[in-house]
């Protein structure tokens, strides 16, 4: 029973259990199959079935198709802050390594046209990039750019993983601000597939419009992150009076 009376649910119960029960071990560790909690539990299997499901969606376990359920690794926390990926990751001494998809030019949609102050059909720059971090994918980003304004881009980045150097070296542009949004979504079967995760597993969506010293869109870019391995951390302040 919860404090107000209520019946806890019986897969509730069953999920608090496999929490106090996964405390106990490290990551990796096989969990008891379903028809053993099942019979631990003196539950049906169904039950047993869906608290494991939610266990696995918030990231304690981990499903390896033909192999069983396992203690995940812990959730990595990932700050909220204006600097390039790599030196995100270079500062909480994390190994990353940056897979270019794919760099070509295309005609600019309405809404990147608006975003990046460009005419619609502009050409711009869509560059996709895997970010790996430890040796496991992370994110995949797809980055918007005007072609007119960073002419060679492509070429520039495929020469180092580091997008923001490249426009500091080359051009002499920084990203200074930023607005950023964060939804959620279903993993496609693409996304699933790049990021090494199951379709339809959440994802954490951030969107970035970036600007310069002067106030110039520089960027438009759209991350997509295992919900399950990582949390995002933002500092807060309160405001000056």
């Amino acid at each position: 029973m919860t404090e107000d009376g209520r019946r806890e649910p019986k897969y509730y119960l069953v999920k608090r259990h496999l929490l106090d029960l996964i405390a106990e071990y490290p990551p990796g560790t096989p969990v008891p199959t379903e028809r053993e909690l099942a019979e631990l539990a003196a539950t049906s299997r169904t039950t047993v079935r869906q608290a494991l499901s939610e266990l696995v969606t918030v990231g304690r376990l981990v499903r390896r198709q033909g192999s069983g359920t396992y203690v995940a690794e812990p959730k990595l926390a990932w700050p909220l802050q204006m600097s390039s990926f790599t030196e995100q990751a270079a500062s909480s001494g994390l190994k990353v390594e940056t897979t270019l998809i794919s760099a070509e030019r295309v005609p600019a949609s309405p809404e990147i046209a608006e975003l990046l102050q460009l005419k619609a059909g502009s050409p711009v720059h869509r560059i996709e990039r895997l970010r790996e971090v430890n040796g496991s994918p992370m994110a995949l980003e797809q980055s918007h750019l005007s072609a007119r304004r960073f002419p060679g881009l492509a070429r520039a980045l495929r020469q180092t993983g580091s997008l923001y150097q490249v426009l500091h070296e080359q051009w002499g542009v920084w990203p200074v601000s930023a607005v950023e949004t964060i939804e959620t979504a279903p993993a496609s079967p693409r996304e699933a597939g790049l990021l090494a995760t199951d379709t339809g597993a959440p994802m954490l969506i951030l969107s970035r419009h970036s600007l310069d010293g002067d106030g110039r869109p520089v960027e438009w870019v759209r991350s997509w992150y295992r919900g399950d391995r990582y949390t995002f951390v933002a500092r807060l302040n309160t405001p000056p009076s």
